[in-house]
């Protein structure tokens, strides 16, 4: 079977790395003499708009049917970072479609590509993503969130508490922009831990493992994921798998100072499940009640503070990539 690229650019990735990874892309789409049409984001949202055209013009499934009678099939190839994946993702996720997709990295942290061993180097990518012929399933999350009655889909992961405030810090720094740059976009992270770590406090939460009923009257950090690693490549679930059609969930309660230090040095390490006081649960069915209003973040895009009650699954995506699974 032949394949049309409908390439989806976010530019703006990575504070303008999108567009040096479509520079480095699109020679080699040319040198394989693929076929190809190119739509550029342009504004905040736009990646959303674009994917729902494509998905009510273009896209089509990867069904049997289709692969039968289909002599070229159109492939969405997203290229941007984990922001971009999200928002595209979510707006099939919403319209209650469902499409193969492709996804070169081109953001700063790109947890997903890291999470499921897909190459970061744009070149390596493109030239692995030409030469697969089928897509892979890889578990995603989806969330429904009570209070708010919005529901989604999560490529990485979603955070209450400490890494969200983190997020919300990065999100809103300078800093961020200067470093991407230079190709240093993690350590805006790291410096956003330090200026938000002394601040943020421990708050209740009510969780639901399984069945099972646990309370932390202390969270200091709840995160639920897919794959091992968050802002910008802390392997905060080590054991992971985003091949597995599980939930992973994270809580560091809210201690003193130094065992939060010895926490920090555990999890560079990744031996943070020695500490007592991080918890690690991996589950088919969560739920979590936090009725302290906190930050929250969904794949590194801000949630306003405030209340929450989430219930989580897991769902399917097909990806036409080649990973060190």
């Amino acid at each position: 079977m032949n394949f049309h690229y409908h390439l989806l650019i976010n530019r703006a990735a990575g504070s303008g790395n999108g567009q040096k990874v479509a520079d480095k892309m699109l020679p080699i789409f040319d040198q394989y003499r693929a076929t190809y049409s190119v739509y550029y984001s342009e504004y905040p949202g736009h990646d959303a708009e674009l994917a729902e055209q494509l998905a009510k013009a273009t896209l089509v499934p990867w069904t049997t049917e289709n692969q039968e009678t289909l002599t070229t099939f159109p492939l969405l190839v997203i290229v941007g970072g984990d922001g971009t994946l999200h928002q595209v993702l979510n707006t099939f996720y919403q319209l209650d479609l469902e499409f193969p997709v492709a996804y070169v990295p081109a953001g700063s942290g790109n947890d997903f590509a890291r999470g499921i061993g897909l190459s970061r180097n744009t070149e390596q990518a493109v030239t692995n993503l030409l030469n697969t012929t089928e897509p892979q399933e890889i578990n995603l999350l989806t969330y429904q969130e009570q209070v708010t009655d919005t529901k989604g889909i999560l490529v990485n992961n979603l955070g209450i508490g400490l890494d969200a405030a983190i997020v919300h810090a990065t999100n809103h720094s300078a800093t961020k922009e200067r470093l991407n740059k230079y190709n240093l976009g993690s350590l805006s992270y790291i410096l956003s831990i330090l200026r938000v770590f002394f601040t943020q406090k421990g708050f209740p939460i009510l969780v639901d493992v399984g069945g099972k009923t646990i309370n932390f009257e202390k969270a200091f950090l709840c995160t639920t994921t897919n794959h091992p690693y968050f802002g910008g490549g802390v392997a905060i679930a080590p054991t992971a798998e985003a091949f597995k059609p599980t939930i992973d969930f994270v809580v560091v309660e809210r201690i003193n100072l130094f065992k939060i230090i010895w926490i920090v040095i555990l999890l560079l390490q990744k031996k943070q499940l020695k500490s007592k006081n991080f918890h690690h649960f991996t589950t088919s069915k969560l739920r979590i009640v936090s009725t302290t209003p906190q930050f929250g973040q969904a794949d590194g895009e801000d949630i306003a503070p405030q209340s929450f009650d989430l219930q989580f699954g897991t769902k399917n995506q097909s990806f036409w990539c080649q990973t060190k699974k």
